[in-house]
């Protein structure tokens, strides 16, 4: 008898799985701890929790979970389209914005196409393409930032998209409005450039660059967003794309069937209307950045200066950092998937979760540095 994987298509046994960060339960059960000791930074969810018009409006409509989602997001799409000033014609829900890239690969990727991303950037644009066995340009980045530059020139006959996550994750750095306009001045107009904005409302409104501007423009941009970060709502996976409607109507034409479902569109009208929670998650999130790159300064480690929730610290073996922290309740990221082994990422939490973690992590190095001086 046959087993599955000799059954399988032949390229699908090079697939590389994404690996998430691990859940407060897992680790939990793993090291015998209890969960409300667990501080889990690793995944640069919003400390905050939901906005609480968002868990208002899950109370209200949980009575309609026995009806099926509206299929085309209609009063989703309005209050968007307010929003950003667009028309809702520019917008498809996605369940969460990594939907948005799969759509992207099954309409325009394949085995003689290119995607063109930078080195140290979210991994799971890599991981897409080579589902859809299309090959990856990988462009290294300057400081680590995306050097849009070389991205360009790295671009050639088969690229079908560039992919640029600003902010970045997982290095929390960003490039501006003028470096970007620069760029779209020169990418040849048969190459789609895809501008991930999963962390973009974390930034203060000045701050954010205007990509929208090309889309109203009917350049060849897709803007991908989520409501998973600012508004705290990544259990529910919901997020959206913005692009020339004629690129909307390609990716709905691959898109599955209620594929975002009813709840998550009520929290996330909600959501949107709640300015309130958006300026207390900035406000945290600069205490918390001062607070953490502060002790990161005691602790002589280096790090990336960070612009948004999350800080790439470089501790030595990033991987080893990482169990240790975990024996203590901390949850972090190691950073062996980018490339970057010295590194572990550390997101911001609520002041006290960020004392305990900093707390912990001057205590492993301590004892990781005793150790290697032979002390006992």
């Amino acid at each position: 008898m046959n087993k599955f994987t000799d059954i399988a298509s032949p390229w699908v046994k090079n697939l590389v799985s994404y690996e998430p960060g691990r859940p407060i339960e897992e680790v939990a059960r793993e090291f015998g701890l209890e969960c409300l000791d667990v501080v889990k930074l690793a995944s640069n969810e919003n400390a905050l929790g939901p906005s609480p018009l968002a868990v208002e409006a899950i109370k209200e409509h949980a009575c309609k979970m026995h009806l099926y989602p509206d299929g085309g997001a209609y009063y989703f799409k309005e209050a968007l389209s307010k929003k950003l000033k667009v028309k809702a014609g520019n917008i498809i829900a996605v369940n969460g914005s990594n939907e948005a890239i799969v759509l992207l690969a099954h309409v325009f990727l394949g085995p003689d196409s290119n995607i063109v991303m930078a080195d140290r950037a979210f991994v799971v644009y890599r991981l897409i393409a080579a589902s859809y066995r299309a090959s990856v340009i990988s462009v290294p980045m300057k400081n680590f930032t995306h050097d849009l530059d070389a991205m360009l020139s790295a671009v050639n006959e088969q690229t079908r998209i560039v992919f640029i996550s600003n902010p970045n994750n997982p290095t929390s750095t960003m490039v501006d409005g003028n470096a970007i306009d620069r760029f779209m001045d020169r990418i040849p107009d048969n190459v789609i450039v895809c501008f991930d904005e999963a962390y973009v409302e974390l930034l203060d409104a000045d701050k954010q660059p205007d990509t929208i501007k090309y889309v109203k423009n009917g350049q060849n941009v897709v803007i991908l967003r989520t409501f998973s970060k600012t508004y705290g709502l990544a259990g529910l996976r919901i997020g959206y794309a913005v692009a020339p409607d004629e690129c909307i109507a390609l990716l709905n034409r691959v898109r599955q069937p209620f594929n975002v479902n009813a709840m998550a569109m009520y929290a996330a009208i909600a959501a949107l209307g709640d300015e309130n929670h958006v300026e207390k998650t900035r406000k945290m999130i600069k205490a918390g950045l001062e607070y953490i790159t502060g002790r990161l300064d005691e602790m002589e480690l280096s790090y990336v200066p960070p612009v948004v929730n999350f800080v790439l610290v470089k501790v030595g073996n990033g991987h080893d950092v990482f169990m240790e922290l975990q024996k203590k309740g901390i949850i972090v990221r190691p950073m062996n998937v980018y490339g970057l082994p010295d590194y572990i990422r550390i997101t911001v939490g609520t002041a006290d979760e960020n004392r305990k973690t900093m707390s912990a992590l001057k205590h492993v190095l301590e004892s990781r540095g005793a150790q290697t001086n032979g002390e006992s």
